[in-house]
């Protein structure tokens, strides 16, 4: 007589719904950040759901999800009759962490590249300021223990880079300023994509550690005006790194890493 199936046969609610999401975000993933790449532009009119989930191999629930993903984030719109189309770019939440990792999956578009550091020249130097005023022993801490982390680990690694992460994260919160703490996620998913994007294919150019030190001595200093201005810099030379990159990687017509395998 055949026995029914153990809990640890058969997976559980829990299981099934871990499966899910991971399957929805892994379509998410790919046509995200084929849209982001330029696969599908602006105006493309997405193949339908049965074409999508058959060449994907997934279920059709599994799809449908993925593109609520992606609506959410502005990149698509789904209309009756009319389908799924791809939204102009001054829809897209370039803000969201996954917009912007998708954005440099392959080589970022110069133009957003600049966007990204020119909110960050805005923000950061003013966080960086606050953070000296009202800045508590707690926040140093944190601040000290993330830069032993990038010393430790060096930003080649992924456990560096969360630590550089931490760092600014850090900064953001000492502000104890709720809107400027919002864009913690974002700042940080800017800074660990262009480190990364920065040491594809070779190390740094410099040691970035100097000038976050400088910034971590002026906070902890209290003093906000040297503490904004080595923010500033810290900010300028990498994007300055950034555009050295760019420039490699144009010079040696280096194509995009494909994300997924183009249309389907």
């Amino acid at each position: 007589m055949n026995q029914p199936a153990s809990p640890a046969d058969t997976p559980g609610p829990r299981a099934r719904r871990s499966t899910g999401r991971r399957l929805r975000g892994a379509i998410a993933n790919r046509l995200g950040t084929d849209i982001v790449s330029g696969v599908y532009p602006p105006g493309t009119v997405l193949s339908s759901e049965v074409e999508f989930s058959e060449a994907l191999q997934v279920s059709r629930g599994a799809f449908r999800e993925a593109m609520q993903v992606l609506a959410a984030k502005g990149l698509v719109e789904s209309r009756p009759k009319t389908g799924t189309r791809v939204l102009p770019r001054a829809r897209w939440n370039l803000l969201d962490p996954d917009v912007l990792g998708w954005a440099f999956a392959g080589e970022p578009d110069p133009e957003f590249v600049r966007s990204i550091f020119e909110l960050r020249a805005i923000v950061e130097p003013g966080a960086a300021r606050l953070a000296a005023e009202r800045g508590t022993r707690e926040d140093l801490s944190t601040m000290k223990q993330a830069l032993a982390g990038m010393r430790r680990h060096s930003l080649a690694t992924e456990p560096g880079q969360a630590a550089d992460r931490d760092f600014h994260d850090a900064i953001l919160r000492a502000t104890r300023n709720d809107a400027l703490i919002v864009l913690s996620s974002t700042i940080g998913a800017a800074v660990h994509w262009t480190t990364r994007y920065k040491q594809r294919g070779r190390t740094l150019p410099r040691n970035p550690m100097p000038d976050h030190v400088k910034v971590y001595d002026a906070i902890a200093a209290g003093d906000g005006d040297a503490a904004a201005a080595a923010m500033r810099v810290l900010v300028d030379l990498a994007m300055a790194d950034t555009a050295a990159q760019m420039q490699r990687a144009g010079a040696a017509g280096a194509a995009p890493v494909q994300p997924g395998s183009g249309p389907l």
